[in-house]
């Protein structure tokens, strides 16, 4: 088993690269998140969330990248560590999220363990410092 920290954050960064201009983009091309994801991919949200569940294949992570644009008028990560063991990447970050509702922001601790199949996200679980925090502001 190896871990080595610089080798994971090519996969993050091309991951956020990939979500970050889907979300921008006008047209909302689905295969574009193909460059990152697997086409078998899951991400699994927590239920206290306004986008609660697991979130299969492009669409439903197009879908829930909508969701999550629909609640966040901004969502940023900063001072972002990460670790990987073979297909497996363990991230931790500070994110920052801004309400679209109400304009209220909440930053606080994040972390992920996302799988990774030929370079592309197969599954990823997030874990949120505070979710009760989160809803609050939304």
């Amino acid at each position: 088993m190896t871990c080595d920290c610089t080798d994971a954050m090519p996969l993050l960064e091309r991951m956020f690269e990939v979500e970050l201009g889907f979300l921008r983009s006008e047209e909302k091309d689905v295969e574009s998140l193909a460059r990152a994801f697997h086409p078998d991919v899951v991400v699994h949200e927590p239920a206290s969330l306004p986008y609660a569940g697991d979130w299969k294949g492009l669409e439903g992570i197009a879908a829930l990248l909508g969701r999550m644009s629909e609640v966040w008028s901004d969502m940023a990560v900063a001072d972002m560590t990460a670790a990987r063991v073979e297909d497996t990447v363990f991230m931790a970050c500070t994110l920052k999220l801004t309400s679209r509702a109400t304009g209220a922001v909440i930053e606080q601790p994040f972390a992920e363990v996302l799988h990774f199949r030929n370079g592309l996200l197969l599954d990823g679980t997030p874990f949120y410092y505070d979710t009760a925090g989160i809803v609050a502001v939304v």
